[in-house]
């Protein structure tokens, strides 16, 4: 699964994905200020970026491009429900925009809006069908919506896009482990070869049975890692561990390894997936 935040394409890119019918969308002076908002938000430059952004919808209220870029810097500044409103308007605008279905499912899963999050996944796929294949993020919503054959076979999918992730095995587990139980989980894991993610082989080798859990921490601190490149491991380490732990029946653990995962904050999709699985671990201990 991809682990950076690729949601800014090329401004060109945009545009000709969200393009719309009529001369406005060729407007100059909206391509001018587009260009300058994601220079802006490539430059840190948040705020500034949203405004030049809304400038441009000021300037054509009937921008799609407008209106699915400021979505996406809304989406990467944790605005989700901002970020929702944005790619409504696209799709209203443009009711095939793929992309924007796509992003706001993205957004729709951060709020724990499970099925609506898969409707728009769902959405985008029948408008582009050649995302199907790599849609791991629909993948991890049917596993909340508890549609673990459906996961399955999602991940099943991925597995021709990229045979080499831990994670994607991972999930199939945790698909398989609620509708078919740990133990076939667990012996018929997909196999993984090279995963140089750290420490990824060793939480492989723990949902096939093969490792311990403490296995998985030991291999966190391997090779001197900068503070950013430790964080990100033991992000990856913690949430693993945490939804392990939730599989095999042990809450307790659980908890405490999905709420140390959202201690160590990263910028990606999994990030929102920890913080969600600690709100739903956390309503499962007040209605029990």
């Amino acid at each position: 699964m991809p682990h950076r935040l690729h949601f800014l394409l090329s401004l060109g890119l945009i545009l000709t994905l969200t393009a719309s019918p009529g001369a406005a969308e060729d407007d100059k002076n909206v391509d001018k200020l587009l260009t300058e908002a994601k220079r802006a938000f490539d430059d840190g430059r948040g705020e500034d970026a949203l405004k030049l952004a809304g400038r441009a919808i000021e300037t054509d209220p009937k921008s799609v491009a407008s209106r699915y870029l400021r979505g996406m810097f809304l989406e990467a500044l944790n605005r989700h429900a901002e970020a929702i409103a944005d790619f409504d308007r696209a799709i209203e605008l443009d009711p095939r925009n793929a992309g924007a279905y796509d992003h706001r499912g993205s957004e729709r899963f951060k709020l724990g809006q499970i099925d609506e999050s898969i409707a728009d996944f769902d959405k985008a796929i029948e408008l582009e069908p050649a995302r199907e294949r790599s849609h791991w993020k629909r993948g991890i919503s049917y596993y909340y919506a508890g549609k673990f054959d459906e996961g399955k076979k999602q991940f099943e999918g991925y597995q021709t896009f990229d045979a080499n992730d831990v994670e994607n095995a991972v999930w199939r587990y945790l698909c398989m482990a609620r509708g078919e139980g740990v133990e076939k989980a667990s012996a018929e894991i997909l196999k993984i070869k090279d995963d140089r993610r750290v420490p990824m082989m060793q939480v492989y080798s723990l949902y096939a049975g093969k490792a311990r859990p403490d296995d998985v921490l030991s291999a966190v601190r391997a090779g001197d890692p900068s503070p950013e490149e430790l964080n990100q491991r033991l992000f990856y380490a913690e949430l693993y561990l945490g939804l392990y732990y939730d599989a095999v029946g042990d809450p307790q653990q659980a908890r405490k390894h999905i709420d140390a995962a959202v201690e160590h904050k990263i910028g990606h999709y999994m990030w929102d997936v920890a913080r969600v699985h600690a709100e739903l671990l956390q309503k499962r201990e007040t209605t029990n």
